[in-house]
């Protein structure tokens, strides 16, 4: 993602509410390389889990189910850096605690999303009760991607620049 450059002007940001938006807060990168990343990793996630259950035919409706985490998670993340972020205090421990709350909270609706879907595919849907495990999942991806961005020297959570 890179930072927009122009003069500040109103915007719907993703919460909805018109807002002055700066160069400074924004963080957008063109759609077809949101979705090619996404994709890609959601068909990674798609094999691995066809070949372990030996069933190749499963690959498709597994990926599909990914996306719900890798694209989901990606717009997650841009809700908390263009809509919240801004309007939290710049600490960096409350920044850090409500990301983390936010992806939780992204992770479970996500987790919800992504067992309803499961119900349209030959696949047998994992269990709602465990709705928790989707914010977990969430948390732990989210870190991830950070540490590998941390890495490139890119903006990231453990920097508190991203």
């Amino acid at each position: 993602m890179r930072s927009r450059t122009s003069r500040p002007q109103l915007k719907r940001d993703p919460l909805g509410s018109m807002q002055p938006s700066t160069s400074s807060d924004q963080f957008e990168e063109p759609l077809w390389r949101t979705l090619a990343r996404n994709v890609a990793l959601a068909a990674g996630v798609g094999v691995v889990f066809a070949l372990q259950k030996h069933r190749l035919k499963l690959l498709l409706p597994i990926a599909a189910l990914a996306l719900w985490f890798s694209l989901g998670g990606h717009y997650v993340e841009l809700a908390f850096l263009n809509g919240l972020r801004a309007r939290i205090p710049q600490g960096g421990l409350i920044q850090a605690g409500l990301r983390l709350v936010v992806w939780f909270a992204g992770g479970v609706v996500l987790y919800l999303l992504m067992a309803t879907s499961a119900h349209a595919l030959p696949l047998e849907a994992p269990p709602v009760r465990m709705w928790w495990y989707g914010g977990l999942l969430l948390i732990v991806v989210e870190l991830a991607v950070h540490s590998l961005m941390a890495m490139r020297g890119k903006p990231n959570f453990y920097t508190g620049r991203g």
